[in-house]
């Protein structure tokens, strides 16, 4: 047979994302973590508004429009906003700009598992650097990797983890290059690191619409950084790559910080009472500031659990890999949602 990819592609493990509900299936779907609440009406209003004729002409190729709400918003310059088909083609961005054949990307695990397929289809090499069971950062080896980028996720997935600016800030100033931190969670937790995108030139916060900002099907996110890192990062851009639709409905969306936040708090306060129901059924809980929670069932079974709610209708996220394949990462749905999956477990365990 003809060999047409190149060896490294031919061998790359594709990223496998959550699965998704067939056509006119009904499902508790708690998997993905998408937000449970609709988006801002403003949103909503944006898109029906659109005027058809923007659906036949090119965008504005960088989003300008989108990239001004979000600097007013987030009292940062424009030129130090970069927008993206979501937060992973800025993840695909930095790879591209930074890293070659040969070259070192350094992060923690468990984490975003695209972090290590991006680095391996630039021909890098993946530093994978183990957390402890309580997820704290693993600063010290990271430091050690040397990497020409270190990807942090905070809050992380699937843990749940949120890292103090404070030890952001440390690890900054010791890496040898770029550090992203990757914030697509960071509406749900107490605190960000927009500071150190603001302050430090080798720094890069990204964000996302799909979760905050219930979007994700909207695919838009963006990152936050140093002017002149973020023009390096729009030589490698792919051209008009943040549709029409989704700069003004983005826009809208993002300038509606009062929906957002208000979806986000209900998140929050239905993530302690749904934590509260799985400790309380023997289920270990890891500390989130997220929109899931990371457990293990009393028996470490997550895989027979994971099947089980599967054939009953409730979609939660099981990862057969090593220091995951006893637990469950579950999205925090609305109150009804989560009573239903509460109650199934009731009957498997």
């Amino acid at each position: 047979m003809t060999r047409y990819f190149q060896p490294h592609i031919a061998n790359l493990a594709a990223y496998v994302p959550g699965e998704q509900p067939g056509a006119g299936e009904t499902v508790v779907k708690l998997n993905t973590n998408e937000n449970p609440y609709p988006p801002s009406p403003a949103a909503v209003e944006a898109m029906r508004a659109l005027d058809a004729d923007r659906l036949r002409r090119y965008p504005d190729p960088t989003a300008t429009a989108f990239r001004e709400v979000v600097a007013g918003v987030l009292d940062v310059p424009l030129e130090a906003v970069i927008a993206g088909n979501g937060s992973d083609e800025v993840l695909t961005m930095v790879l591209r700009a930074f890293v070659g054949p040969g070259d070192v990307v350094a992060y923690p695990v468990p984490t975003y598992v695209l972090y290590r397929t991006l680095t391996e289809i630039q021909e890098g090499v993946a530093v994978e650097v183990p957390c402890d069971e309580d997820y704290r950062l693993p600063a010290d080896d990271l430091v050690k990797a040397a990497a020409d980028v270190t990807f942090v996720a905070s809050p992380n997935s699937p843990s749940g983890t949120s890292y103090p600016a404070e030890q952001l800030a440390n690890l900054a100033g010791r890496v040898k290059g770029v550090l992203v931190v990757d914030e697509a969670y960071v509406d749900f937790a107490a605190a960000d690191a927009l500071d150190l995108a603001r302050t430090r030139p080798n720094v890069i916060v990204l964000r996302t619409l799909s979760k905050g900002y219930s979007m994700a099907g909207l695919r838009l996110g963006f990152g936050v950084g140093d002017p002149s890192l973020l023009a390096g990062l729009g030589k490698v851009r792919d051209s008009y790559n943040v549709s029409a639709v989704a700069c003004a409905v983005g826009a809208a969306a993002f300038a509606d910080q009062a929906h957002k936040a208000a979806n986000a708090e209900k998140v929050k306060a239905s993530r302690a009472r749904l934590a509260a129901d799985l400790a309380g059924q023997g289920f270990r809980v890891w500390p989130s500031e997220s929109n899931f929670l990371l457990v293990r069932p009393p028996a470490g079974d997550a895989e027979r659990i994971y099947r089980a709610l599967k054939a009953g209708g409730i979609l939660v996220r099981y990862f057969k890999q090593p220091a995951l394949d006893d637990k469950l990462r579950i999205t925090v749905g609305t109150d009804q949602q989560n009573a239903a999956l509460v109650q199934a477990l009731k009957g498997l365990l």
